[in-house]
C-alpha cells in the first residue's frame, strides 16, 4: 500500500476520532487514543519512505512551517497538550522516534546546513556521532566533549573501522576547560549540539554565545528541551526538569538569537543568531557604524546577494565543457536555466543532470549564427518562463591553421559563431532586458584576446575573441544606464574533452610550461565568476573582461 494511501487512511481515522472526542474545560489535556497512536506509528515509516511523501515532509522541515507552528503553541501556555490543533504534533512527538533515529535527524541537519565543523557537548550515542560524521565533507571535523568516557567498546570499534572515524575527536574532561581550550584555539563551529539534560547546560550555552564559538550562520541544537513535555507542566519539583526549564528561559530571553522547537524524541531546540542584531544589542556597542557595510546592501549579506533565485538564464554552448559548468553554476545559485546547444541531445543530457539537483531547466537546440534560430531560442525561453534576466553567450569554435593557409571559409565559419552569433544573442536578449530595465549579459571571450597563444596557429579564433571583448566593452557602456550590464570572461586553456584530442594532446606539456599556476584550468575554476557577473553583487561592473588563466597572460 503506497504511503499516500496509508496517509489518507490514517487521516480519515484521525478525523473520525477527533470528531467523536471531546475535551474538558479549556486547559485540560486532550486524550489521544492508543488506537490512533498505534495506527500512526505502524504506517509512519512507510509514509516517510514513500517517494512522494518523503520529499514533501522534508520540504516542510526545511521551510520551518512545522517548527514555528509548534513553537507558537508552546509559548504562553503551561500545558502544551491543551489545544486540539496540535494533537497531531503530540502524536508525532511521541512516535517520531519509531522511524528516524537521533543520528538520522542530526545527519539531515548537517546536510541542510552544509556544516563542516561540529561541536558536541554531552553524551551523544556512538552511532549518532558516526552518522553525523558520514555526512561531513572529507575535511570535516567533530569535537565531542564529555566529563567522563561514555562510549562503549562497540562504538569505538565502529569509529576505528569506519573511514569517517578519523573525523571524530573525543575530548574527555571538565567541559568548561575544553570549551576554554577551543576558544583559545580560535575554533568556530557550524553546529553546536548541547544536551539540556546535564549539569551546567546554561553555562555551556552562554559560553558558546559569549565567546563566539559559532560561525556566522551556525546553529545550536539543544536536545531534551521538552523532557517529554514535563517542562510545561505545573508544580514540577524534579531538579533536572527545572534545570532544563531554566535553560529554555535563558534561550527565550536572549535577544541575540531566534529559536524553534522540533517535537522529536524529548524535544529539540534549533537556535540561530538573529540575522539582524536587535537594537538593544547594537546600542550597547557605540563603535558600530550603521551603514550598508554593516547591515548589508538592501539588508542582504554578500552571499545572499550572489543568489540568483527567481532569475531566468540561458547558456549557449551549454551541452559540454565550459557551458555545461556555467549551466550547473547558475542553476545551483538558484536560476532557472535554458541549456542551448547545436546538438539537442547534448543539451538534454545536461538538463537531465540539472534535474537531478532539483534545478528547473530547459533544453533547446540552436545555431547561434542564424538569426532565426536565436530569435526562436529567446522566444521559447520567454514562452516558458516569461523573460530573460541572464544571457550567457558561450558558444564558440576554434579551427587551427597557419595564417597563410587559413581559408575564407574557415575564417567566416569561426566569425559566424564566435562573433556574429554572440552579437545576435546579445541583441535578442538585450532587447528584452532593456525593455524591463534589468539584465546581465556574460560573454565568453578568451585569453587569446590578450596574448597570442602558442605554439598552435589560430588566427581566426584570436581575432574573433578580441572582437568579443570590444563588443562587450561597447555594449557595456551603451546599455548600463538602462539597467543592462555586459561583461565577459576570458578563460585560459581549459581542460575539456577537446584538449584531450589526438591533435592537441602533444601540446599540453608546452602549455603547462607557460602557465605560472602549473596546471590547466578546470571548468569549475570559472563557475564562481559567472555567478558573480550574473548576480546583483556585480551591478556596478560593466564592459569588463574578467581574465582567469592561472597567470599565463602575465608571462
Amino acid at each position: 500500500m503506497g504511503g499516500m494511501l496509508k496517509y489518507a487512511i490514517f487521516q480519515a481515522l484521525f478525523n473520525k476520532h477527533l470528531n467523536n472526542s471531546s475535551t474538558d474545560d479549556k486547559g485540560s489535556t486532550f486524550k489521544t487514543s492508543p488506537f490512533i497512536l498505534l495506527s500512526f506509528s505502524c504506517i509512519l515509516d512507510e509514509i516517510l519512505s514513500d517517494s512522494v511523501v518523503k520529499p514533501l515532509f522534508e520540504s516542510v522541515l526545511r521551510l520551518g512551517f512545522f517548527f514555528f507552528f509548534f513553537n507558537d503553541h508552546l509559548k504562553g501556555t503551561s500545558n502544551f497538550h491543551c489545544e486540539q490543533s496540535i494533537v497531531f504534533l503530540r502524536v508525532l512527538f511521541l512516535n517520531f522516534h519509531s522511524c528516524l533515529s537521533t543520528g538520522q535527524i542530526f545527519r539531515m541537519f548537517v546536510h541542510m546546513t552544509r556544516a563542516s565543523k561540529i561541536l558536541l557537548i554531552g553524551k551523544l550515542k556512538g552511532y549518532s556521532i558516526l552518522a553525523i560524521a558520514e555526512e561531513l565533507p572529507d575535511n570535516g571535523k567533530i569535537f565531542a566533549c564529555a566529563e567522563v568516557p561514555y562510549l562503549g567498546v562497540n562504538s569505538q570499534e565502529a569509529f576505528d573501522y569506519s573511514s569517517d572515524g578519523k573525523k571524530i575527536s573525543m575530548r574527555v574532561g571538565p567541559v568548561a576547560d575544553i570549551l576554554e581550550a577551543l576558544h583559545a584555539e580560535d575554533e568556530h563551529f557550524d553546529i553546536v549540539f548541547i544536551d539540556a539534560d546535564q549539569r551546567n547546560a546554561v553555562q555551556y550555552y552562554s559560553f558558546v554565545m559569549d565567546n563566539h564559538l559559532l560561525s556566522m550562520d551556525a546553529v545550536i541544537c539543544v536536545e531534551n528541551t521538552l523532557m517529554k513535555g514535563q517542562v510545561y507542566l505545573e508544580n514540577v519539583s524534579d531538579e533536572n526538569v527545572l534545570a532544563v526549564r531554566k535553560l529554555n528561559s535563558v534561550i527565550n530571553s536572549d535577544p541575540r538569537v531566534e529559536q524553534v522547537i522540533l517535537p522529536v524524541q524529548s524535544g529539540l531546540s534549533l537556535i540561530r543568531r538573529s540575522p539582524v542584531p536587535p537594537d538593544a544589542v547594537i546600542e550597547s556597542k557605540k563603535e558600530v557604524v550603521r551603514d550598508d557595510v554593516f547591515w548589508g546592501c538592501n539588508r542582504r549579506r554578500i552571499l545572499e546577494r550572489l543568489r540568483l533565485d527567481g532569475r531566468v538564464a540561458y547558456v549557449t554552448g551549454g551541452g559540454q565543457g565550459i557551458g555545461r559548468a556555467f549551466a550547473h553554476a547558475l542553476g545551483e545559485a538558484g536560476a532557472k536555466v535554458a541549456v542551448v546547444d547545436l546538438v539537442l541531445a547534448k543539451a538534454e543530457a545536461v538538463v537531465c543532470e540539472l534535474s537531478l539537483k532539483g534545478i528547473k531547466s530547459l533544453a533547446l537546440a540552436a545555431d547561434v549564427s542564424k538569426p532565426e534560430d536565436v530569435q526562436r531560442m529567446v522566444d521559447a525561453i520567454v514562452a516558458r518562463w516569461g523573460t530573460v534576466h541572464i544571457a550567457c553567450n558561450n558558444a564558440g569554435i576554434n579551427l587551427n591553421s597557419a595564417s597563410e593557409e587559413t581559408s575564407l571559409e574557415e575564417w567566416d565559419k569561426t566569425f559566424n559563431v564566435n562573433l556574429r552569433g554572440l552579437f545576435l544573442c546579445c541583441q535578442a536578449a538585450g532587447r528584452i532586458m532593456l525593455n524591463q530595465g534589468y539584465g546581465k549579459i556574460i560573454n565568453t571571450a578568451s585569453m587569446a584576446s590578450l596574448i597570442v597563444p602558442h605554439p598552435q596557429k589560430q588566427l581566426a579564433y584570436n581575432a574573433s575573441k578580441a572582437g568579443v571583448v570590444k563588443l562587450t566593452q561597447t555594449l557595456g557602456t551603451e546599455w548600463i544606464d538602462r539597467g543592462v550590464k555586459v561583461n565577459c570572461i576570458s578563460p585560459g586553456i581549459v581542460d575539456t574533452p577537446l584538449i584531450r584530442s589526438q591533435e592537441l594532446r602533444p601540446l599540453v606539456q608546452r602549455w603547462l610550461a607557460d602557465i605560472p599556476a602549473g596546471r590547466l584550468a578546470q571548468p569549475t575554476d570559472l563557475q564562481a565568476a559567472v555567478v558573480y557577473l550574473a548576480s546583483e553583487a556585480s551591478d556596478y561592473m560593466t564592459g569588463h573582461n574578467l581574465v582567469i588563466e592561472g597567470g599565463q597572460s602575465l608571462w
